[in-house]
């Protein structure tokens, strides 16, 4: 890695709003299984308790990790961008951090899927020629990753690229 690109904590968290964009995921996760046994279980009258059982179990999950798991993601993602690099933490027990330097983005993408896009949320994408793949800033208020996408592209196109 380049001068002044080092591993420290990045300071900026998601928008608060996507601690309910990532509910909806997880609700949407678990309706389709929930809702496909139930309606198995009402119509197969015999397999009714074996449906029905694992029916609930899902939904009880599901409703558990659609209240705690935002809320813990919510605390331990973070990303930031400076004049050198793209910073980017994720995770709690396997915590990944990744550090984009400025030489080494190709592109910057700015995706809002129709769920993010009820949210009013986007996610930045930042493609690099490192094999592990592109750095993904996700839960972004949709206005400040457009101007997050429009900073990095100046910064890079101001950035001479790396030899390497």
């Amino acid at each position: 890695m380049g001068e002044g690109v080092r591993l420290r904590p990045p300071n900026n968290t998601p928008a608060a709003r996507a601690v309910g964009w990532w509910r909806a995921q997880w609700l949407l996760l678990t309706l389709v299984p929930v809702a496909v046994l139930a309606v198995l279980g009402a119509l197969i009258a015999p397999a009714r308790t074996w449906l029905l059982v694992p029916a609930a179990v899902l939904a009880v999950i599901g409703l558990v990790c659609a209240v705690l798991v935002p809320v813990w993601w919510f605390r331990v993602h973070r990303w930031e961008v400076t004049d050198e690099a793209v910073y980017v933490r994720t995770g709690f027990f396997w915590q990944e951090w990744r550090i984009a330097p400025m030489s080494r983005i190709q592109t910057v993408d700015t995706v809002r899927g129709p769920l993010e896009q009820l949210f009013r949320l986007s996610t930045v994408i930042v493609t690099t020629a490192s094999s592990k793949g592109a750095v993904h800033i996700a839960g972004l208020d949709h206005e400040l990753a457009a101007e997050l996408a429009e900073r990095l592209t100046h910064i890079t196109q101001a950035t001479p690229g790396d030899a390497t």
